[in-house]
């Protein structure tokens, strides 16, 4: 027979994430939170996964609200516990990721009064929450209890982003009933309106008559109507497509390599290439280069569309479409028309210059991060999903042509490098589909707890290209020149060989391209449990080699 608490409280929670059709639940040990484990882990409509670090745990329920495209929740205990939360919950507000923040806390009359783990949890996500609900423990606040879940969890879903439910427990923590409460399901539908087509026509006036017009594409789940849709645009030769590997579409007018392409510029290039219109989609873009130039030589009009926000990335946003990108275009281009332009040609003519540039070194170039890079993304199944750590990791990619049938994933809401191990692990439990991550050591051996769980499908594969620090900060010239590289590297002499042993990985170590080969020809196939390969890389060479390769690139 099914155990369920009988606290009111918990009862409440945990029949309103059912209601809201939320079916999976990341639990972290703890007592204060046992009414909501003891709820959660008994009811058929959920699946619960138990991960002990709780930084870790809500990086893997993000991984897979990312592949959901659906509110995922986390539960605590009471404390400090709820503050390691908090990389993640950034993530989620900046990636637009729904996720569902259950905390257990005490009741008001025992906070600040010396009680163990006890912290104002109250609003302590305050800055990067779409909503806090501090829900109360008396029967009085009934009514007001389930208003507050209720919109917490409809925002959730319709806002896509996190929301914290903070739910103050006395004991006793471990009373049990047979029964639960249960509420009507919820579906939360939101119908887009379309825009006001008479707008919509004099900004479709204003880009008729551009002969200079780029649409940039951030990160974006993948989706076949937007793939459609901006193959459209390669028919307007006033048109320029710009995508990063995370945009999820592809095409052989998208210029797919922004810094390969823009890198060797040379000053008439930037001024020539400085659109009339920057029509942007999508979340935050990994290009510095792209940013930095189009904060220097702005378009005349900066449109963005999104249905949530649009961030200023550029410093002359003009326009915010207030709506889907795929219903925008599905009225766009009934009033747009192609304009006569060589803007289009123009620069797939340098790509395919700087394409030939960027085989010519790879071929000739030594053992390397980036001679890696160029041994292990062929090798990748296709129809499988690619996740990629920060750093240096996801501007090494950027620099490749990526098969595309992959789907590519990266927490670029903070870019940080503390949860990508996790989110990967997540994503590949929900997503059915084979999952490839390629790390860097620094954030591998920062996430190791990532692995700590019991649930990592066996067909999971992790690259780490290991060069025994940041190597990112030699490329970056302010260290450098400092007499405190050795605190920005933070080099060391780590292996993954006995974190692969614990968690019970295969593993695999290779520091020359001869045995990479080999290792690759059989890394992918089926195993009985999961896998990786350890590439070690010249530390003090890959960023001379990388500096060399932009060089050669004019």
């Amino acid at each position: 027979m099914p155990q369920f608490p009988k606290n009111n409280l918990a009862q409440l929670v945990i029949a309103s994430c059912i209601s809201h059709q939320i079916k999976h639940v990341v639990i972290s040990p703890g007592s204060r939170n046992a009414p909501l484990t003891i709820g959660f882990s008994n009811h058929t409509s959920i699946q619960t996964y138990s991960i002990v670090d709780e930084r870790c745990a809500a990086f893997f329920a993000l991984g897979m609200a990312q592949q959901l495209q659906q509110p995922v929740a986390i539960v605590c205990t009471s404390g400090s516990a709820l503050l390691n939360y908090y990389p993640a919950v950034a993530e989620a507000f900046y990636s637009n990721i729904p996720l569902v923040i259950i905390s257990a806390d005490r009741p008001d009359h025992l906070i600040d009064i010396g009680d163990g783990q006890t912290i104002r949890q109250k609003n302590v996500f305050e800055n990067h929450i779409l909503c806090s609900s501090n829900l109360v423990a008396d029967e009085v606040s009934k009514a007001s209890n389930f208003e507050l879940v209720t919109t917490a969890l409809k925002l959730a879903k319709s806002q896509k982003g996190p929301v914290h439910i903070n739910v103050p427990f006395d004991e006793p923590l471990y009373e049990i009933t047979n029964k639960i409460v249960g509420f009507d399901e919820i579906d939360t539908v939101v119908e887009e309106v379309p825009l006001d087509v008479d707008e919509l026509q004099n900004f479709a006036d204003i880009w008729n008559a551009s002969t200079k017009k780029i649409v940039l594409v951030g990160a974006h789940f993948p989706d076949k109507l937007i793939q459609t849709q901006l193959e459209h645009f390669t028919k307007d030769p006033s048109v320029l497509v710009l995508i990063e590997n995370t945009a999820n579409v592809s095409h052989s007018k998208f210029i797919n390599s922004i810094d390969k392409l823009i890198f060797p510029f040379v000053e008439d290039e930037l001024e020539q290439f400085q659109p009339d219109i920057l029509l942007t989609l999508g979340g935050l873009i990994v290009s510095k280069k792209i940013k930095q130039h189009l904060r220097k030589y702005q378009p005349k009009h900066h449109w963005h569309i999104d249905s949530k926000r649009a961030f200023n990335t550029f410093h002359c946003l003009s326009k915010h479409f207030i709506i889907s990108p795929q219903l925008f275009f599905s009225q766009f281009f009934f009033l747009t028309k192609p304009k006569e332009s060589s803007f289009q040609q123009f620069w797939l003519q340098k790509k395919v210059h700087r394409l030939k540039n960027h085989q010519n070194f790879i071929d000739s170039c030594s053992f390397s991060d980036l001679r890696v890079f160029e041994k292990i993304l062929p090798t990748i199944p296709n129809n499988s999903q690619l996740q990629l750590g920060n750093s240096s990791i996801i501007r090494y990619s950027q620099l490749f042509n990526i098969n595309n049938t992959l789907q590519v994933f990266c927490n670029r809401g903070t870019s940080g490098i503390d949860g990508s191990t996790s989110t990967a692990i997540g994503a590949a439990i929900v997503s059915n589909i084979r999952t490839t991550f390629i790390t860097g050591d620094i954030s591998f051996f920062y996430d190791s707890n990532a692995l700590w769980n019991d649930y990592i499908p066996a067909n999971f594969r992790i690259i780490l290209i290991n060069n025994s620090g940041g190597g990112i900060f030699r490329f970056i010239p302010g260290p450098q020149q400092s007499n405190a590289l050795n605190y920005f590297e933070t080099t060391h002499n780590l292996t993954a060989e006995h974190l692969c042993k614990m968690y019970k990985f295969d593993y695999e170590v290779v520091s020359d391209e001869e045995s990479l080969i080999k290792v690759l020809e059989c890394f992918f196939e089926d195993s009985k449990q999961p896998r990786l390969l350890e590439i070690k890389t010249p530390r003090e060479k890959n960023d001379q080699i990388l500096k060399a390769y932009f060089n050669n690139l004019k």
